[in-house]
């Protein structure tokens, strides 16, 4: 176990079994380096703990945190030029601009000095490394850059949160303007209740065509790095000049996780356990940090994001908590009517009204600084204007409030030391909408749904909305009153990114209608629902698990069906005598994966108009085998016959696509393997970087099993994108079991 030791002033020697580190701390502060890499800090006082804490993740993470400081401050473009000024535009637009004392405050009693010595330590090894330059990490050397001072705006920024629906509720105003409210509602899964579509008359569709979130979607945007970004020539790699790549953060799209938590009547220890295995992308370095603190009022444990002061997941001396998304509708677009003699005004409750403007200079490499005006409504940010149609929009979002930064408010949740406690915690947790799950050492476990969540009371925010004051969030609904539940007879609580809501819960209006597909959920629930005493091999069993149900679901439907083609025959036959697990070695699961894409697709072409498909995504998997399982006359005049040459046609695309990409012999088709279902992890200069380098940047290929329907999750793409960004399992009867 490597020694870091933390006192005095600065000194800084290479890693050894002991390490000496002098800096501004008020005591001696030690640092323990475990065989797996996990930081295991010790302090005397608190501010010493979380100084330790930044010093030690930027010194672990340091190209990360300069990403990340530039992203939340608006600085890219100084750094990769005038194609980023949009997102460095889009980055001040969405700032926090409120009062930082109440922001701060609202983490944690004490987070003002929390937050502020985590960010002192961050400085501090800011400053030793731009001292020692030699001690830089490869990426600055290639970019030519040094890492900035932070200040606590840069960990508060918002930009890496799950934050909301906003471009989902514009295509959904785009759709039902171009087919209509029941062609929408057909080919998507709205629930557990029915929301209200109908778009106001005020609100011009045909406009809603134009780009209006393209500021918002350049803010949530990862970076990308060019050839030309580099700044030390040798490693470049030439083959590559042109290749964009961005692994440091997923779009929404991309999310998904499970939780569980089963008391102890469902153990054989007779302790309650968690489980918890978040899914985000998985990236190069990864998005998650595990560490350990303790100091007075602190022994806490778990996972993380680096920038981030406190344990997002992870256990106390008294319980365990997890996290998984639940979905919370905080974002709303507004559209407004301007005053043709003055763009600078807009129309709100039978008065013009001035929008606030705040001019601002951005920095941008191998040119002037480019001076810009970002404008707000009482609303929110101003997204678009249109000043010929006298037109502009805004998004209204939740996050802006005081206490919207993702995650931080888990430093209340560090310090629970009941469910109660732990409540009251997720009180303060408004981004994102989470299922957070508690287990304790006393045997309690419990859920609760955290996530700021307005309160709309006569419309549901699914589709533009117009901004002249009749359509108003009615405040927020108390986090402690969204879906929760304590120590329910069933012995667990599972969340899946599924709905969970019950249908007599009183504030329908507070909670989202687009849910994940419930097929990981009802697989853990499965798993569980047999008679027996779980074990810690039974939630590494399940984490891991690769069964498909929906694979269990569409394959029966082979079993009367045929083709002449002797390899479809054949692959058909595999199908029917599978196990329904896509595991590595399985050629029946690369065949049921072809399957599955090509059903996707031909569904889409029969239910989705086109003229709504770049607006549209994909089709959910619990939708197509809906229509699948109840055929109407879109398959023709004989619903079920269309359906099953349907079935068939598509088995056949699958074949040919599998003899293209993996060859004739059905022998090498097994689904895991570089030319098929693997996992690639790129660096962010992993493709422009040449030499060794590259090779010690990026990871991989390796054969994954899995895929976005199972437990085990590996993400819908052939090259596994997403998936578990860390695995904890924890048992109240031994954390250290």
């Amino acid at each position: 176990m490597n020694k870091l030791l933390i006192f005095g002033l600065l000194i800084f020697a290479s890693f050894s079994e002991a390490q000496t580190i002098q800096t501004e701390v008020e005591d001696t502060v030690q640092i323990l380096i475990d065989h797996w890499g996990v930081p295991h800090i010790y302090a005397k006082t608190e501010q010493d703990l979380f100084f330790a804490q930044g010093f030690n993740a930027a010194r672990d993470r340091l190209f990360q945190f300069e990403i990340w400081r530039r992203q939340s401050t608006g600085t890219v473009a100084e750094i990769l030029g005038p194609r980023e000024l949009k997102r460095d535009i889009g980055t001040r637009l969405f700032m926090f601009r409120g009062n930082m004392e109440e922001e701060l405050s609202h983490y944690h009693p004490k987070g003002i000095m929390i937050i502020k010595a985590f960010v002192s330590g961050v400085n501090a090894y800011i400053n030793w490394v731009n001292n020692h330059p030699e001690n830089l990490p490869p990426e600055f050397k290639l970019l030519n850059i040094k890492p900035q001072l932070w200040t606590p705006e840069v960990v508060i920024s918002r930009h890496q949160g799950l934050l909301g629906n906003i471009e989902e509720e514009l295509d959904i105003g785009r759709m039902i303007h171009l087919v209509g409210e029941e062609k929408v509602r057909e080919v998507m899964w709205f629930h557990p209740f029915d929301p209200v579509l109908t778009m106001d008359k005020k609100v011009d569709g045909k406009h809603l065509l134009n780009d209006i979130l393209a500021l918002y979607k350049a803010y949530r945007k990862p970076v990308s790095f060019m050839s030309e970004d580099i700044g030390y020539e040798d490693e470049i790699l030439p083959s590559d000049l042109d290749y964009r790549r961005s692994v440091l953060w997923e779009e929404k799209s991309n999310i998904g996780s499970n939780n569980w938590v089963v008391s102890g009547d469902r153990t054989q220890s007779g302790y309650p356990m968690m489980a918890n295995d978040p899914h985000r992308t998985l990236a190069v370095p990864s998005l998650r940090y595990m560490a350990h603190l303790v100091g007075p009022g602190w022994n806490v444990i778990g996972g993380g994001e680096p920038e981030i002061p406190g344990i997002s997941i992870g256990h106390n001396e008294y319980g365990a908590w997890g996290l998984t998304v639940f979905d919370t509708d905080a974002e709303d677009l507004y559209v407004y009517k301007l005053n043709p003699n003055n763009p600078d005004q807009y129309w709100f409750r039978d008065a013009w009204h001035d929008m606030k403007i705040i001019r601002e200079s951005i920095p941008v490499k191998g040119g002037k600084n480019e001076e810009v005006e970002l404008k707000y409504t009482l609303h929110g940010p101003v997204v678009f204007q249109d000043d010929e149609a006298h037109i502009a929009y805004s998004v209204k979002c939740g996050w802006l409030e005081p206490g919207g930064s993702p995650y931080l408010a888990s430093l209340r949740m560090n310090q629970s030391f009941d469910f109660e406690s732990f409540r009251d915690a997720c009180n303060y947790s408004h981004i994102p909408g989470e299922n957070m799950v508690w287990a304790d050492r006393v045997g309690n476990i419990g859920w609760q749904a955290v996530g700021i969540a307005p309160i709309r009371n006569n419309f549901s925010g699914l589709v533009p909305l117009p901004g002249d004051g009749s359509y108003e969030w009615n405040d927020y609904l108390e986090i402690k009153k969204k879906p929760n539940a304590y120590n329910p007879a069933s012995g667990m609580i599972v969340t899946a990114n599924e709905n969970l809501t019950p249908l007599d819960f009183p504030y329908p209006e507070a909670i989202g209608y687009q849910w994940t597909d419930p097929f990981r959920g009802d697989r853990i629930a499965e798993f569980f629902g047999k008679e027996r005493k779980l074990t810690m091999m039974d939630m590494m069993l399940i984490q891991n698990d690769h069964l498909s149900i929906p694979a269990r679901t569409l394959v029966p439907y082979l079993q009367r069906l045929s083709s002449k083609n002797p390899q479809v025959e054949l692959a058909r036959k595999k199908l029917l005598d599978w196990n329904f697990r896509m595991d590595v070695e399985s050629t029946a699961a690369s065949i049921y994966n072809a399957w599955e894409t090509a059903l996707k697709q031909a569904l889409k072409e029969i239910k989705v108009p086109k003229e709504i498909w770049p607006y549209f995504g994909s089709l959910q998997i619990k939708k197509m085998i809906d229509f699948l399982t109840f055929p109407d006359g879109d398959f023709g005049k004989k619903p079920i016959a269309g359906r099953d040459s349907l079935l068939i046609d598509c088995l056949t695309d699958a074949v040919q696509d599998l003899q293209s990409r993996l060859g004739g012999d059905m022998e090498h088709w097994q689904y895991g393997q570089p030319k098929y279902k693997h996992v690639m992890l790129t660096h962010a200069l992993g493709n422009i970087a040449g030499g060794n380098l590259r090779d010690q940047l990026n990871v991989g290929p390796l054969p994954r099993g899995g895929n976005g329907t199972t437990v085990g999750s590996t993400g819908s793409s052939l090259n596994q994108k997403t998936g578990a960004t860390f695995k904890i399992i924890s048992d109240t009867e031994d954390w250290d079991r």
